[in-house]
């Protein structure tokens, strides 16, 4: 397991996650899910406990980790984590996990203030310590700007929904959020 670390920016304090952070964790995920717009709800709701129940023991045998950031008051107002995924072989990539950056949330009072890139500047420093040469995640339209500013690649991944009934959902789910927004067009860069 990761040691922990501590590290105060003004007004604010980073640290490494506990177990004792999971309902955080799961609550800001939440609302990082809500506020993508993609789903509904009910959708994330009944997602949060089947990520607590991933979540918790991969907290414990660090498999995940996360960073907390604590207001000066003490309460947490962003988190992100890394997920020590399982990877196939890979040229040149000598190991067989692949570092995964997720969950990345900022209370919006915080947000524009540079402590998502923080969160992220202390989940590459983890996955340095590790020895790991890379790190990977899928962006939000939210997260793109700050991503690239820190040195991330875009690349292309591809899907293919085999349940016919999901795209149909998601389509329209999208349209519906993007209407109360009052925006044109599907983001067609995620």
């Amino acid at each position: 397991m990761v040691a922990r670390r501590t590290r105060t920016r003004s007004r604010v304090t980073y640290r490494r996650t506990t177990t004792d952070d999971l309902e955080v964790l799961v609550d800001h995920r939440h609302r990082m899910w809500i506020d993508i717009g993609r789903h509904t709800e009910r959708e994330v709701a009944e997602h949060d406990p089947r990520y607590r129940r991933w979540a918790r023991p991969r907290l414990r045998s660090g498999e995940l980790v996360g960073c907390v950031v604590e207001s000066p008051s003490g309460s947490v107002i962003a988190s992100g984590c890394v997920w020590f995924r399982p990877d196939q072989p890979r040229p040149i990539l000598p190991s067989l996990v692949s570092p995964y950056i997720l969950s990345m949330y900022t209370e919006p009072a915080w947000r524009g203030k540079g402590v998502a890139t923080q969160v992220v500047r202390e989940l590459l420093a983890i996955i340095r310590e590790q020895g790991y040469p890379n790190a990977e995640l899928h962006a939000s339209a939210f997260g793109r700007r700050m991503y690239r500013r820190l040195g991330f690649d875009r690349t292309w991944e591809m899907r293919l929904w085999l349940d016919p009934r999901i795209p149909r959902r998601l389509a329209r789910t999208q349209a519906r959020n993007l209407k109360r927004k009052g925006t044109k067009g599907l983001d067609r860069g995620r």
